[in-house]
């Protein structure tokens, strides 16, 4: 009866020690990841984006600027809006979702040349908006024709491009 018990117990405590260690293995591992890709992806290829989780056309985007270079972490956040305005996106310019890229701000579905150029030329601002959901912008239709976008600092709101 010992013996049984015995063998028993070492059995179970292998199979205790075997299952510790494939989980800390693979978090070990999982966390090796997401430092190589913050370490191997420059600052200005980094996006964060806050959106509803129920909107499409925010992971229509996103998928859009992975293919133009971009590291996106999606965040679902129904109240992306407050967020947004919390950032200091003014209440009359919010996009769909609010973006996070290299220090400054990105409301809705600003096109990648006009976000790489923001971090290009490194205006003082807090970020660029392009207001609402445009029917030829990345995320909806794709962009075709022009897309006014607009830069915020404060109470100040200038027009950042116009292409």
């Amino acid at each position: 009866m010992n013996r049984k018990l015995l063998t028993g117990t070492a059995l179970a405590l292998a199979a205790v020690s075997a299952i510790g260690i494939a989980t800390f293995t693979t978090a070990e591992t999982d966390s090796a990841a997401v430092t190589l890709a913050e370490t191997t992806v420059p600052a200005d290829r980094q996006m964060t984006i806050w959106r509803d989780p129920n909107c499409g056309c925010c992971d229509a985007y996103a998928d859009y600027m992975e293919e133009n270079g971009y590291h996106v972490t999606r965040i679902d956040d129904r109240d992306f809006d407050k967020r947004s305005i919390e950032a200091g996106v003014p209440e009359q310019g919010l996009g769909c979702h609010l973006a996070q890229v290299d220090g400054y701000y990105v409301s809705g579905l600003v096109p990648a040349e006009i976000v790489a150029r923001l971090t290009t030329e490194r205006p003082e601002i807090t970020g660029i908006t392009l207001p609402g959901m445009p029917m030829n912008a990345p995320g909806m239709g794709g962009k075709s024709g022009t897309l006014k976008t607009y830069a915020f600092a404060g109470d100040d709101i200038t027009v950042f491009s116009d292409e």
